[in-house]
Formats: C-alpha cells, structure tokens, sequence
C-alpha cells in the first residue's frame, strides 16, 4: 500500500480528512487509471445501484435512506461510515424504488418504498413542511426539502390510492405557496444546513424544481391554489434566467459559479413545471440551458462540476450527481419533445458514470454507490458515496434503457416523478 500510495497524486487536505484508508486510496488509484470496469449493459451496474440504496435504508433501522457513507473520518458526523437518514432525498428516492419495482418485478423495492413514504409522514412537521438537514440535526422547515419529499408522497399515492399521501403532499405545497413571497421568489425558510453562504435570503434559483413539485401536486390532486403558486414561482425564476441561459443565484456556496448539481434542478425544475402548465416558454428555457451544457460533455463522458456566467466550465473536477441528473434530463427532453439529438450525449456520459462506479468492493457503503466527485477527493461529497447521487444514476439507466426500448413513459406515470 506504500508504494500504492506514492504513485498516487498529491491529495488536497479538507476539512475532517484525517487520514486515506486503503479503500479510498484504491478509489483514488483507480480514477486516475482509467476507472472501474464497464458493462455494456446498463443492468449489472442498475443492480449493483440498486442495492446500495437498499443498504443505505437498512442502515438507519427507520425506513428513511441514509444521507450517505463516508470512506473517511467525516467531522461533521463525527464518524466514518453509514450517515443518519435525510428526509430530502429518501422523499424523491421514493419514486426511483417504484419505478425500479414496476420495471424489474421487484416486490421488495415496493415494500421499500411504502416503509419510506410511511416514515416521510411520521417526520413531517405540523406545519406541512419537511425539516432540513439529517434525523438527530435541530428540527426547522426547510423549503427546498419539503418540495422534494413531495414526489415520494405523490407516487405513494399513485401506486396505492391511500389518501394519507395525499393529504400529506397537499399539506406540504400548501404551506410551500404559503411562503411564496408575492414576486413568486422563496427567500424564507432555506435550509440552515444548506444555507447560501452569500445571500442567505436569496433567490434560490434550484427551487425551480420545488415549484415543478408544487405544480404536480395542482394537477394531480386538483389544487388550484398549488397551480397557481407553482405558476408564479417558475415565471419568476425563468424571468431571472440570463440571455445566455445560465442561472444566477443557483448554488449552495458560489452565486459566479454554480454546481452542475445545482443548475440540474433549475433546469428540471422548468422542464417539468413547463410539461405540467402546458406553458412552452419554460420548456423552451429550459432546453437552451441542456444545449448549453450538452456543448461541453468531453469525448469520455466528463463535464466540470461548475459553470461561471455564459456557460464557461469552472473546475476542472466532475460533479457526478449533476452528470447523472444531465442525463436524465436530455432522456426527459426526448421522452418530452420526440426530438432524437437530445439522446447524442446521453450515452457518453453514462459510459463515464459507470466508470466511476465500484462494484467489486467488500466495503459495504462503497460498492455500488456514486461518489459526490471525481477525482474522489473533488470538492463536492468529498470522499463520500451520496444517496442522491445513486438514485440519480438509477433514474438515469432505467430511463435510457426503456428509450432504447422504444418505450416513452406517460406524462402522468410516477416515473415522470423520479
């Protein structure tokens, strides 16, 4: 391992790394030899995802999914390991077991799904919304995850008609529209543990895919006022939008250069809310901004993890949570639009993505799992394997593989959700 990790390049120090174990040294090794192995098919790597989220549930003995699994000593959790349950991502990983039950025969992932949308309801707070942060973290409202957790409740509902669901997504995008300020912007009630460090109160211009949730929630469940407030909050955003079609206000730390993660939910966000308003010019934003990123995808599959003003890439390191949710929106703009070069990309990214997957580990938290970055030690979920990003991968496949089948999911299917 000593000459393993003398071959290995120099490793930024960060915040609560003590120390690089031998497993993440392999990951280190690995990513900049090429990466893990790939199938051609997308099934073993579908699969090997698949159970690392059923891992990350069985280690919060709750029914909510774990945040994620530290390869090193984390500080803020204090621990290496399996992370406490986070109510934002078990709420839109919901819709990924359904859809992965429905496809793959899988009555296990069902029951999973169910035990998740039954402790959503369990955690949700008096006011409707859904707190910020992970269980055992100070219980305040948090806008951005409550949108999130209403896809889990809305197909809970689809696959089982118990009202339950749907009282608790109504509840939760009334008290989202409740919040609206009257420019249709969420300046209040942002995650204190996601908080924007340069503008705490500012627009937020991610929340696009909050108002898509509040919007599904109208049409679904025959709420005007949730159309109504859906309405006026994605207007807003897309009104914010440069020429160019880059977002402002659009990350957790850095207004100049946004996350790919984080732009990926402004732009699914008018995506989606545009195919559920019937409104074309938020569809049509919506698309210039996946163009604009589809421009920048690499001969091997990797896009930089930040975009500055005027789509200029940022960083050197990928997002893989954003590179995974790209895909899925230029497979959602086919399913969308029936126009076939949004699938140009798609397979290029993929191939990257399983790239960076581990299927061979014996470390329980790492085999199967998505990283936050490549390189590991990239800035975003250093050293981590995140839930969200795991379920975007899935989403990712089960969506291509059914395109490549020449199935085109319905617009009002629960796979629309994931």
């Amino acid at each position: 391992m000593a000459s393993l990790a003398r071959s290995l390049f120099s490793v930024q120090a960060l915040p609560g790394i003590r120390t690089l174990n031998s497993v993440t040294l392999r990951e280190v090794w690995c990513g900049r030899n090429g990466g893990h192995p790939v199938d051609t098919e997308h099934m073993p790597h579908l699969k090997a995802a698949i159970e690392w989220l059923t891992r990350a549930q069985d280690a919060t003995a709750t029914g909510g999914i774990a945040r994620g699994y530290s390869l090193v000593w984390h500080s803020y959790f204090g621990a290496r390991g399996w992370e406490p349950a986070y109510p934002e991502t078990t709420g839109y990983i919901i819709p990924t077991l359904l859809t992965c039950a429905h496809d793959l025969r899988r009555v296990d992932l069902r029951a999973r799904a169910m035990r998740a949308a039954e402790w959503e309801c369990e955690v949700q707070m008096p006011s409707g919304a859904v707190q910020g942060g992970v269980i055992g973290q100070d219980v305040v409202p948090a806008i951005f995850n409550t949108g999130q957790v209403i896809f889990g409740w809305l197909a809970a509902y689809e696959r089982t008609g118990t009202s339950a669901y749907a009282r608790a997504a109504e509840r939760a995008a009334l008290y989202l529209v409740s919040r609206l300020d009257h420019d249709g912007i969420w300046r209040r009630d942002h995650s204190p543990y996601a908080q924007t460090q340069f503008q705490p109160h500012g627009a937020a211009l991610y929340n696009a895919r909050t108002a898509w949730a509040v919007a599904e929630v109208g049409a679904r469940l025959g709420n005007r006022a949730a159309l109504d407030g859906a309405a006026l909050s994605l207007r807003a955003i897309a009104k914010r939008q440069h020429q160019s079609s880059w977002f402002p206000e659009c990350c957790l730390t850095d207004p100049e250069r946004p996350l790919l993660h984080t732009i990926a939910y402004a732009i699914r966000g008018l995506l989606e809310g545009g195919r559920v308003l019937q409104d074309s010019r938020l569809i049509d934003q919506a698309a210039a901004a996946a163009a604009a990123i589809a421009s920048e995808v690499a001969d091997d599959g990797r896009l930089p993890g930040r975009f500055a003003s005027d789509w200029r890439p940022a960083a050197r390191w990928s997002c893989l949570t954003g590179q995974a949710q790209m895909a899925n929106i230029w497979l959602r703009l086919y399913e969308i639009t029936g126009e076939k070069f949004w699938l140009e990309p798609v397979p290029r990214v993929l191939r990257f993505l399983k790239s960076t997957q581990n299927r061979d580990s014996e470390d329980d938290g790492l085999r199967g799992g998505i990283k936050g970055s490549e390189p590991i030690g990239g800035p975003y979920g250093a050293y981590e394997t995140l839930s969200w990003a795991t379920k975007f991968f899935v989403d990712a496949l089960v969506r291509h593989d059914r395109v490549l089948a020449g199935a085109r999911a319905d617009a009002s299917d629960i796979s629309s959700l994931a």
